[in-house]
């Protein structure tokens, strides 16, 4: 449900870029800031992942050696 949601609105947003009345050049910026800003998105989400789960792999290791 989740990729859906981030599928409609990555679909929406370049809709919406591509039926804007600007020149080619506004829309190519608004683009590729969009682009920049989902790969921004799932590389802070992984980074994030990342994180709990060392936090997680730590934390077990230190119970099992007590």
């Amino acid at each position: 449900m989740a990729w859906a949601g981030f599928i409609l609105a990555i679909l929406a947003q370049y809709i919406g870029i591509y039926v804007l009345e600007e020149p080619l050049y506004v829309k190519g910026y608004y683009a590729i800031a969009g682009a920049f800003l989902i790969v921004a998105c799932l590389v802070l989400q992984k980074t994030i992942r990342d994180n709990e789960e060392d936090g997680l792999h730590t934390s077990a290791s230190e119970d099992f050696e007590s």
